[in-house]
């Protein structure tokens, strides 16, 4: 009966008592494990908190420091820039020496070329090819010869501008980018905790675009500067190369003008020296034409001089031809008449010789004058070309340093 009054549902109270402390138990390990898990957390958000903070300062130090690497090559690229910029435009002034130069070689060219041109003028023996027309000839050749040095030298000068420029763009593009990344890190490194506006940027650890490596980012702009470096380098040895021709080729153009000038004050000197001796065997040549011509009166005088003796004596012997019978005597009268009048047409077939002569002499002496004459104008005509046309001519020839 009392098995039958037992309810099968109901627990022991030894089943109750060990539920209750195994509540009890479970309450205690959940709370424990509860104080435990709050500790930790607190602990975790301190130290959370701390590598935060340390963190976030390594980040600003290291911003700070990119900052300060980014002014010091934006600096660097400024000097360059700065140089590049400087010995451009010195280089820019150069070339317009070099172009005066160049400019300035044309007119002394053409002078010579002229001068060349106007003694072809030259007639006769004059034609010569003296130590002037060597001196022009040699004159040309140097200035031909400076001509192509010194448009060679523009053509070099031309190149190193354009690598000038061409490095100043190259320290232009990296200065605008770098004036960007400092604009931009300058804003990152102004930024706080409380700076408002701050967004999530779930995007922003993405490693997308061409990013370099610290080490590129430096030979980058070290090729930059390097590069200008090397053309103001090469400008700075080209001003100099400049300078030292266009003071050589000066001295060489002065030299050179000054040899042709001495020249044709030689060869002015030679032929005036050589009209004045022919003027003078022209007056000597002239003295004696003067000369013969008397003589040749004086022997036309000479002859019809003789002309009444040999007719006295032939009229005599003809007289004395018409003496009668044994009074035509050859006496020592008829004999001295006849030996006058053969010593009279003896004589004046000598003078007639003598007026041949004389006449042939003039003749000479006249082909003489005339050939004399043609020299002097010959050499008038040289003097024309030589110290009017040319020297005048070469005296507008300006010689410049540039």
């Amino acid at each position: 009966m009392a098995r039958l009054l037992q309810d099968p549902s109901k627990l022991h109270p030894s089943e109750w008592y060990t539920a209750n402390q195994m509540q009890r138990a479970s309450t205690e390990s959940q709370k424990s494990r509860s104080e435990c898990m709050i500790a930790e957390s607190w602990r975790l958000v301190d130290e959370i908190e701390k590598t935060t903070q340390k963190t976030q300062s390594d980040v600003n130090k290291k911003l700070e420091q990119r900052r300060e690497e980014i002014k010091f090559w934006k600096q660097e690229l400024d000097n360059k820039l700065e140089q590049i910029v400087h010995e451009t435009e010195i280089l820019l002034t150069f070339k317009n020496r070099l172009e005066r130069a160049l400019e300035g070689c044309k007119e002394p060219l053409v002078i010579a070329q002229k001068c060349l041109l106007y003694r072809q003028r030259r007639v006769g023996i004059d034609l010569v090819h003296d130590e002037v027309e060597q001196q022009l000839l040699k004159e040309v050749e140097v200035l031909q010869g400076i001509i192509a040095l010194l448009g060679r030298t523009l053509e070099q000068t031309n190149e190193q501008i354009r690598r000038n420029r061409s490095a100043k763009y190259d320290l232009d593009m990296d200065l605008k980018d770098k004036f960007t990344a400092l604009t931009i890190d300058d804003y990152c490194a102004s930024l706080t905790n409380d700076t408002p506006h701050i967004i999530y940027a779930d995007n922003a650890m993405k490693l997308e675009g061409n990013f370099v490596s610290p080490e590129d980012w430096i030979d980058f702009t070290n090729i930059n500067v390097e590069k200008a470096d090397k053309q103001r380098n090469n400008s700075l040895a080209l001003k100099a190369l400049i300078d030292g021709i266009l003071s050589q080729i000066a001295n060489d153009m002065r030299k050179q003008c000054e040899m042709v000038n001495n020249a044709f004050r030689n060869r002015v000197k030679e032929v005036k020296d050589a009209k004045h001796k022919l003027e003078t065997l022209l007056a000597m040549v002239m003295d004696e034409t003067a000369s013969q011509e008397k003589n040749i009166a004086a022997l036309k005088k000479a002859i019809t001089d003789k002309e009444a003796p040999v007719k006295v004596a032939q009229t005599r012997l003809e007289a004395r031809n018409h003496r009668p019978s044994v009074e035509l005597c050859y006496d020592t009268v008829h004999s001295s008449l006849m030996s006058e009048v053969q010593e009279i047409t003896k004589n004046i077939q000598r003078l007639k010789d003598a007026l041949a002569q004389a006449q042939t002499e003039l003749k000479g002496l006249s082909r003489r004058q005339l050939s004399l004459e043609e020299e002097i104008k010959v050499k008038e005509n040289t003097l024309y070309i030589d110290e009017v046309l040319c020297m005048q001519m070469r005296e507008s020839v300006c010689i410049n340093n540039y």
